[in-house]
């Protein structure tokens, strides 16, 4: 008389779930986010203030690069020489 446990079922080993990617990660954050503003129907920003902040932002590189283009121009004049031996 057999009174042990049966042997016939097959044994399930317990599978690990796999953690998404960091990128994965933050995608399904920004979705989340996304959703939620666009479901509770709130206005999430300023466009004018955000149009101003980038023409801005514009402004400063270009004046930044009108003053530092000789020398960003001579850095990478050197940088190239340096590398094909010229």
């Amino acid at each position: 008389m057999n009174t042990g446990p049966s042997t016939s079922a097959p044994v399930r080993r317990a599978t690990r779930r796999r953690r998404p990617s960091p990128a994965a990660r933050l995608a399904m954050r920004l979705a989340h986010r996304w959703g939620v503003a666009v479901a509770s129907g709130r206005d999430r920003g300023d466009v004018p203030g955000w149009v101003l902040v980038t023409l801005m932002t514009a402004g400063l590189v270009t004046a930044l690069w009108l003053v530092a283009e000789p020398a960003l121009s001579q850095v990478f004049d050197d940088a190239i020489a340096s590398v094909t031996g010229d």
